[in-house]
C-alpha cells in the first residue's frame, strides 16, 4: 500500500508529457471539439514517464488500454503503473499490470492527464501501445438541439438519427476490440522476435563450444602419440 501511494505521488511529477489538444482558454471550452479517440506506442524509458493530456468533455465516456509489447536492456518486469487523472487533479483511476482497461465518465470539461510511469524498471525501458479517448452518446445534445431549434424533425428521422447514433457506438466498440487484438499480435510479434534471435545465438555458441572442444581434443590426443626423435628407440 506503501509503494502504491508512493507511486501514485511520483505520477504527479512527470518526465515528459504532450497534449493531444491546443491549450483553450475557458470561455472557448465549451465550443471545442478534437479528435476523441487516438491509438498509438510509446516508448518509456528506464525508471522513466511519460504523460498524455486528452480534451474531453463533460458526460462523456473515458476510455483507456494499454499493453506492455516489448521490454529493452536489462529489464524483465513488464507491470507499467498508469494513472488518469480529473483536470482537478483528482486520481481517476490507476493500474499496475503489463495489460489494462480504464472506463469512467467524464465529470468535468477540461484536459484529462494519462501517465504511464515506468517506475519497475531501473535499467532498461518497455515499450508500450496505447488506445484511449472519449465516446459521446449524444442524447445530451440531441436534448439541446432539440430545444434550440430540431422540433422541425419529424418521428421518423428522429428514429433514423436514434439508430445510426447506436450502429457509430457499435462499431466503435468493434473497433476497440480490433485495437486490443492487435496489441496482442504486435506482443507476440515481438516475443517471437525475441525467441527467434535467443535460438540464434544460442546455436552459434553452441557450434563454437563443439568446435572448440574437437580441435582441443585433437591436440591432446596429438600429444599422447607424440615420440621425440632424440632419444634412443629399442
Amino acid at each position: 500500500m506503501l509503494l502504491h501511494t508512493l507511486l501514485i505521488v511520483l505520477s504527479s511529477r512527470c518526465v515528459s508529457s504532450r497534449k493531444s489538444e491546443p491549450v483553450l482558454e475557458e470561455a472557448a471550452a465549451g465550443l471545442f471539439r478534437g479528435s476523441d479517440k487516438y491509438d498509438f506506442a510509446v516508448e518509456v524509458p528506464a525508471a522513466g514517464m511519460e504523460c498524455f493530456w486528452h480534451f474531453a468533455h463533460q458526460s462523456g465516456s473515458f476510455y483507456l488500454t494499454y499493453m506492455v509489447q516489448w521490454v529493452t536492456g536489462m529489464a524483465n518486469d513488464h507491470r507499467l503503473f498508469v494513472t488518469v487523472n480529473s483536470p482537478q487533479g483528482v486520481l481517476m483511476a490507476s493500474k499496475d499490470q503489463a495489460v489494462g482497461q480504464v472506463d469512467f465518465e467524464t465529470e468535468v470539461t477540461g484536459f484529462y492527464r494519462i501517465c504511464l510511469g515506468n517506475h519497475h524498471n531501473k535499467f532498461g525501458g518497455v515499450r508500450v501501445f496505447v488506445n484511449f479517448g472519449v465516446i459521446y452518446d449524444g442524447a445530451e445534445e440531441s436534448r439541446r438541439e432539440t430545444e434550440e431549434g430540431v422540433k422541425v424533425l419529424n418521428s421518423t428521422l428522429a428514429g433514423i438519427e436514434e439508430s445510426v447514433q447506436k450502429l457509430q457506438n457499435q462499431i466503435f466498440h468493434m473497433w476497440r476490440h480490433y485495437n486490443f487484438a492487435r496489441m496482442r499480435k504486435g506482443k507476440d510479434h515481438y516475443l517471437l522476435l525475441s525467441n527467434f534471435n535467443y535460438v540464434t545465438w544460442w546455436s552459434v555458441t553452441q557450434s563454437l563450444v563443439i568446435v572448440l572442444s574437437g580441435y582441443l581434443q585433437l591436440l591432446v590426443l596429438k600429444r599422447l602419440f607424440h615420440t621425440d626423435s632424440s632419444r634412443p628407440q629399442c
